[in-house]
């Protein structure tokens, strides 16, 4: 791979030759290659997208659409206000032309709609120009983090592939994750959202793209690139999240540690549960409790038990509407123990 990351602010010798606390641990080497790419100012979350590859299809149609329509939108724009401008321009320039306004031999009644309808034109030009085509740009030619376009050219539609989810802004004030408990709290809670097999199992990819989390292009490309290559198995990609330490270097998260076979449980008894609701033709219901948890797990302040409350007594309630009991059909379905709305 071609890419490398600009060098870090640390040097090597800062770092501690000892092994980091718990829950962290030191990347896998296998994914060097990938590490040396990566942005230090980041975190990333690797997973994999094990969807059909029709799905995948269908879902990438969207955008695509989508940034041709604006793509053609803007030509056509193009096509029909320039050679106007170039009036306006000529005008100014001092060629008189049918665009000119000799004020002093105008009413008012001619000067403010003919003043008006240029004010909307370079308005409505504005926003076309500002705010609408950076995303045909972006989507095809976008060079930073790579772009969608360039991914799907070089990966194509696979029944599995590698997701690679980078930080936004969030990350910037993250702090001290390792030696700040506090801090680590709240960067693990927002961790296990982004890592939720409620989330990961039941959208592909491009839809986990949101407030907290954007995907890494480039770096999903060099992921295939490592995996054609045979420089590493696709499963060494599976629930990964790195991130960089002033003191440790390039970390990762073992999401497992403690927990056993806690996750296949609770994803068993999720999938059992979405089961349950759709035999009953209430499937929907499931997605709308998957968006609840995921927008209110991502806003400001972290995911608090007195959050979790409330996201709690709403779910029950959206339940109680379509006439589910959430905590009686979560027993009948998974059996007894405390329901898991999270």
């Amino acid at each position: 791979m071609a890419r490398q990351r600009a060098p870090g602010k640390s040097a090597a010798a800062k770092r501690k030759d000892g092994g980091p606390p718990a829950p962290f641990k030191r990347p896998p080497e296998v994914l060097q290659p990938l590490i040396d790419t990566l942005d230090e100012k980041h975190v990333y979350v690797m997973h994999l997208d094990n969807k059909p590859q029709d799905f995948k299809r269908k879902i990438f149609a969207v955008p695509v659409i989508m940034n041709i329509g604006l793509a053609a939108l803007f030509a056509y724009r193009v096509y029909h206000i320039v050679p106007y401008y170039l009036q306006i321009l000529a005008s100014v320039l001092g060629y008189p032309n049918e665009t000119t306004m000799v004020v002093d031999e105008m009413e008012w009644s001619e000067i403010v709609p003919e003043v008006g309808r240029r004010a909307f034109s370079f308005m409505l030009d504005f926003v076309l120009c500002v705010f609408l085509w950076p995303w045909p740009v972006e989507f095809c030619l976008a060079q930073e983090h790579g772009n969608p376009v360039t991914w799907r050219w070089a990966v194509g539609f696979r029944d599995r592939e590698v997701v690679v989810r980078r930080s936004r802004q969030w990350d910037e004030t993250r702090g001290d994750v390792v030696h700040d408990s506090s801090t680590r709290s709240l960067f693990m809670s927002r961790v296990s959202v982004a890592t939720s097999p409620l989330l990961v199992n039941d959208k592909t990819g491009y839809l986990l793209m949101n407030a907290d989390w954007n995907l890494d292009w480039a770096a999903m490309v060099d992921a295939h690139t490592m995996v054609d290559k045979k420089m590493a198995a696709i499963e060494a990609f599976k629930n990964v999240v790195l991130f960089f330490h002033e003191d440790f270097g390039w970390l990762c998260v073992d999401m497992k540690l403690g927990q056993g076979g806690e996750e296949d449980e609770k994803r068993r008894q999720v999938f059992a549960f979405r089961d349950a609701l759709a035999a009953v033709g209430k499937e929907d219901l499931f997605y709308r409790w998957i968006d609840i948890v995921q927008f209110e797990a991502t806003q400001p302040g972290g995911f608090t038990p007195e959050k979790q409350t409330t996201v709690a007594k709403q779910i029950r309630d959206l339940f109680d509407k379509e006439g589910i009991n959430f905590d009686e059909l979560w027993k009948e379905s998974v059996g007894d123990g405390q329901p898991g709305i999270f």
